[in-house]
């Protein structure tokens, strides 16, 4: 029988009880990971990141232009044509 997983009151609380620098606790104890689905959460909004990319100039004024003529800020138009890109190499991949 697996043990009961505690309630946290705070999500500090939860990470000092899975975390290995913390008790460790051991999630075999608590959850049978053969019994476990995939889930999919559609509502929540992906983590960010800011990176630090240098474009030749040229290359920015293209995008601005194209995003101008679209109407969206070129920074956003930037993340939309490396999604399409990572979603064509993902099925090149899985295709190949």
């Amino acid at each position: 029988m697996k043990k009961a997983i505690p309630e946290f009151k705070s999500e500090a609380e939860e990470f000092e009880f899975w975390s290995s620098t913390g008790k460790g606790a051991d999630s075999t104890e608590y959850l049978d990971w053969l019994q476990a689905k995939r889930a999919k959460f559609p509502n929540l909004r992906p983590s960010l990141r800011t990176i630090s990319v240098r474009l030749p100039v040229a290359m920015i004024e293209d995008l601005k232009i194209l995003a101008n003529q679209r109407d969206v800020p070129y920074q956003s138009l930037l993340k939309v044509f490396l999604a399409e890109r990572l979603a064509a190499e993902r099925k090149m991949r899985k295709a190949g």
